[in-house]
């Protein structure tokens, strides 16, 4: 099995870029959100460098599909390079009481000097910035309380800038999700497309199936078991396995074939359809069905 190579670029993220740039200085901060799933994968360099000094709350969003525990120790190490980090998740609207009182203390100073200049109510703009279909529009929508930013579950949905009033005193710019232009590490873009960032019409479906269950395999073994009731003994207690293990990566295939067959997943003649078997496990990952799984550890 290759590794994958992944690149995704459409061109209205260039677009995005600039208009990001014209926008910042007209907003009082930025808050970018992340995948709790993925949290150092999900970071667009590009984004920390336009921010620049700009007050900036980063929100670990899906954090109920991810490890708690790493989430905890993702945020003390991400809390080194902005104003402030929070973890929420942003279709239940869980965590996402703490945002305004956050908005308001990372943009104290700001505050303090509309008071004095007798501009209490003024209201206070806020960036939203991310990588796509990482839940900027989910995020923004229950802030506001009702549908106003389009929601699909699929990237690159949002296309162009709009405000969204959060409150009498806070307004939301929601951004397209941009990605950067050239991942140097393969393996961020191979998580990026695990977790439905990447368009999956651009990528080979089962060898990403494939890949991921090697990575389950490695850190979360108990969400595949659970899920599929297959065996995940070792070479020397299961012939069969040990067969796929000497073959390094091709282990994710059998682990694949293996599902499929316990999903009754067949083709005419008895062949395993390796590409529903992929479809239904990347499916059950993104949706929390392996359990709650961080890709990225510290």
């Amino acid at each position: 099995m290759e590794d994958i190579t992944i690149q995704w670029f459409p061109g209205h993220m260039t677009k995005t870029r600039r208009m990001m740039e014209k926008y910042l200085p007209m907003v009082d901060g930025v808050i970018e959100l992340l995948d709790a799933r993925v949290p150092q994968s999900s970071r667009n360099p590009v984004i920390k460098e336009l921010i620049g000094n700009k007050p900036h709350i980063v929100l670990l969003n899906k954090a109920s599909l991810a490890d708690p525990a790493m989430t905890d120790r993702w945020m003390s190490i991400l809390k080194k390079d902005c104003s402030m980090t929070l973890a929420a998740d942003c279709r239940s609207g869980k965590g996402l009481e703490k945002i305004e009182p956050a908005i308001r203390t990372v943009l104290a100073d700001l505050l303090e000097k509309y008071r004095a200049k007798g501009m209490s109510g003024r209201t206070l703009h806020m960036m939203i910035v991310g990588i796509p279909n990482v839940g900027k529009s989910s995020f923004i929508n229950k802030m506001a309380g009702r549908n106003k930013a389009k929601v699909e579950d699929r990237p690159g949905v949002t296309r162009d800038k709009q405000w969204v009033q959060i409150s009498e005193n806070i307004e939301f710019l929601d951004t397209p999700g941009v990605l950067w232009p050239k991942f140097e590490d393969m393996t961020v873009g191979e998580r990026l497309a695990f977790t439905g960032a990447v368009r999956d019409e651009v990528v080979d479906t089962e060898l990403l199936a494939c890949r991921l269950l090697l990575r389950l395999r490695e850190i979360a073994p108990e969400g595949i078991r659970d899920a599929y009731g297959i065996s995940l003994e070792t070479p020397e207690q299961d012939e069969e396995m040990a067969m796929g293990m000497t073959m390094g990566c091709s282990s994710g295939y059998e682990l694949l074939c293996r599902i499929g067959k316990r999903r009754g997943m067949l083709l005419k003649g008895a062949d395993i359809d390796t590409e529903r078997a992929a479809v239904c496990v990347l499916d059950d990952f993104r949706g929390g069905r392996l359990g709650r799984i961080t890709l990225d550890r510290v």
